[in-house]
């Protein structure tokens, strides 16, 4: 990541790190981010299932998402959201990981569960991870909604969701992309809070 090699000390790289992150913020497009706020919404109000998936940090990205929208965001007088986190079972994932391979850990989590209204959030970096990528194909198939979260050029899963959150990086800058997809939950998650107690 050469633009913060040239940082004259630890103070100049922390401030070049924190603008690159806001110079990504500024760049997202909230027509998106109003948009997986709407689906979230109505998923809620209908009872469907919203899956989070990811690998590596997008895994713990994806387990905190639902944590916090399936218990940060109740409220009386609302049904809680329905969440899951496919990457957080760790008997299940290794078990497929072992016998099935590792492309097969989430579509075979979704296969005979997975409703067309329910939704399936995706979160990969690189937008190709093999296993996240058949998850969407997967949830195309049954007519899911589909969301994807993608940094560099997006990949393969750019052209696959029908929501397409991307932070556009040049390739290797992993963890400022992950930085914008925590941003991500914890946006959603406080407009969600805040609806639902009628604050917004």
């Amino acid at each position: 990541m050469q633009r913060f090699q040239e940082s004259a000390s630890k103070r100049d790289f922390a401030r070049h790190y924190l603008d690159y992150l806001a110079t990504l913020m500024a760049k997202l497009d909230c027509g998106v981010i109003e948009r997986i706020i709407e689906t979230f919404l109505a998923a809620g109000e209908r009872g469907s299932t919203i899956h989070f998936l990811g690998n590596g940090g997008s895994a713990a990205t994806a387990a905190h998402f639902a944590n916090d929208i399936g218990f940060g965001t109740r409220a009386a007088g609302h049904p809680p959201f329905r969440v899951r986190s496919l990457a957080d079972n760790l008997a299940v994932v290794t078990a497929l990981g072992n016998d099935e391979g590792f492309s097969e850990i989430f579509v075979r989590q979704l296969e005979g569960v997975l409703r067309p209204e329910d939704v399936v959030v995706a979160l990969s970096v690189s937008g190709n991870s093999p296993n996240v990528v058949r998850a969407v194909e997967y949830a195309r198939e049954v007519g899911a909604v589909t969301i994807g979260c993608t940094g560099f050029d997006g990949g393969k899963l750019r052209g696959l969701v029908d929501i397409d959150l991307h932070v556009p990086t040049p390739k290797g800058e992993y963890g400022p992309v992950e930085d914008i997809f925590q941003v991500l939950d914890h946006l959603v998650y406080t407009y969600l809070k805040l609806h639902r107690r009628g604050r917004l």
